[in-house]
């Protein structure tokens, strides 16, 4: 792999120890701000992890936090730095949605979600880059250049939220929003080594994003380990239960979803990890035969027809043609074409496979399975191949993370352990609708299991 030529943030801290720092006056808001803007900075040119960084709004707002740290008025997440995607909406720095189309764009007010961690003293350090409209699963750009996976630069982050999970692996950042609507939280997370929460379907609003397919959008959150996340996920009014319930949970493990297969090195984690984890919780297999059929497929048909309305009702066919780039614009080619019986077969899938998960989650708590069945592909790539199965990139990265969209159920993606010099891979957890706190727990005791990670005191 390629080392790394970029300065991570000093210490690699968690969110917790820095707001430990900051409480105890070790650094000023203000420091650490400048600080985190240099690390982005060399993280924008080694790996073009950041779309807009806005040195004069972060600045202005760590001075404030170091005025409220004097005089004890500091708020949960005081003077924190934290990378927005740049899908989701800004007051007043640049947010492009990826595309040409909307450069120089400032939005007028934040997002719902930037708000509510605004509000709460975070300090927004910039906009991290993201596939145009987020439609796509490598953060790659015609127009504004790839991002590159920070572990080896021939190799993609994966997308959408490329540049929060880029920007986190390379030490610029502890935490970042990204936004979810077919793993592109996930999936980046699993690629650059990160950790990556998908909550219930709307429990955090979308209000401010630019949607790609409503029905299966959600805001996401990611961060170096469970705790950064879980840290974020609690000044977001997710509250993580105290008891030891985790303990008397059972996993379902499921090692493949449809035809695609795992890679051999994606495999032999998985399977340790498995193997550890039965040390400590009650595992049983779960068959995954029909119940993901045709849920990939529907799942492709909801974007399609979802992210054409969105599209089409914001922009002429001439603007898109001109401005967006070629793959985006060949989708909404094809959508235009589209008719409602798809649609409503796809929405039928969904209502079966909803019903069908609920059921298999009456005799388990979790489920477990791999988050993508390969490792970051190169740069470039538009196809496949694992094992006998070919296929497209999409497909391929996709298959283990969508039907959770579809459903709405809460997942998140923690690293597996892996070799000296192996690119990462990674576990998905999910849980019922609504048990959000609950899954952030068991994935910091999982993550403690297969890592031994240690946690502060809070």
């Amino acid at each position: 792999m390629n080392a790394p030529d970029f300065a991570p943030m000093p210490d690699a801290v968690s969110l917790r120890g820095l707001r430990h720092a900051l409480l105890a006056r070790r650094i000023t808001a203000t420091a650490l701000t400048e600080q985190v803007l240099k690390a982005a900075e060399q993280s924008r040119r080694a790996v073009n992890a950041f779309a807009t960084i806005d040195w004069d709004h972060a600045l202005k707002a760590a001075a404030e936090s170091d005025r409220r740290y004097e005089n004890g008025t500091a708020r949960a997440l005081e003077g924190l730095p934290i990378g927005v995607k740049d899908l989701i909406d800004t007051r007043g720095i640049e947010t492009c949605y990826g595309s040409a189309a909307y450069r120089g764009h400032r939005p007028t007010a934040d997002a719902d979600v930037v708000h509510s961690l605004v509000d709460r003293g975070a300090i927004v350090i910039g906009k991290t880059t993201t596939h145009e409209f987020a439609w796509g699963v490598s953060t790659s750009s015609m127009r504004f250049g790839d991002t590159l996976n920070p572990l080896d630069r021939s190799r993609i982050p994966g997308g959408s939220s490329g540049g929060a999970a880029a920007s986190i692996a390379s030490g610029a950042l502890t935490v970042g929003l990204g936004t979810d609507t077919g793993g592109s939280v996930r999936i980046p997370a699993a690629l650059c080594g990160v950790v990556g929460f998908k909550p219930t379907f709307d429990t955090l609003s979308t209000r401010g994003v630019f949607p790609l397919a409503p029905t299966c959008d959600h805001v996401g959150l990611l961060g170096r380990q469970v705790d950064d996340v879980l840290w974020l996920a609690n000044a977001l009014f997710i509250d993580v239960p105290e008891s030891d319930a985790w303990l008397s949970a059972r996993l379902g493990v499921l090692r493949q979803i449809g035809p695609v297969p795992l890679a051999p090195d994606v495999a032999t984690a998985f399977d340790a990890a498995i193997q550890r984890l039965a040390r400590t919780f009650a595992c049983q297999d779960v068959s995954s035969a029909s119940l993901f059929d045709g849920v990939f497929d529907a799942f492709a048909s909801i974007v399609l027809v979802e992210g054409g309305i969105e599209h089409f009702r914001r922009s002429s066919w001439d603007r898109i043609a001109a401005e967006y780039e070629p793959e985006t614009a060949d989708r909404l080619r094809r959508a235009q074409s589209m008719d409602l019986r798809p649609y409503a077969a796809a929405q039928d899938t969904r209502r079966r496979f909803v019903a069908d998960l609920h059921d298999v989650m009456t005799r388990v708590d979790y489920l477990v399975l791999p988050t993508c069945p390969c490792t970051a592909p190169p740069l470039g790539a538009s196809t496949l191949d694992i094992g006998h199965w070919s296929g497209t990139l999409r497909e391929a990265l996709m298959t283990y993370t969508a039907p959770f969209n579809v459903a709405g159920f809460p997942a998140i993606s923690i690293p597996l352990p892996a070799a000296e010099g192996a690119l990462p891979s990674a576990l998905q957890i999910v849980a019922r609708p609504g048990d959000d706190g609950a899954l952030l727990q068991i994935a910091q005791q999982i993550e403690t299991l297969l890592n031994n990670v240690p946690h502060e005191d809070a």
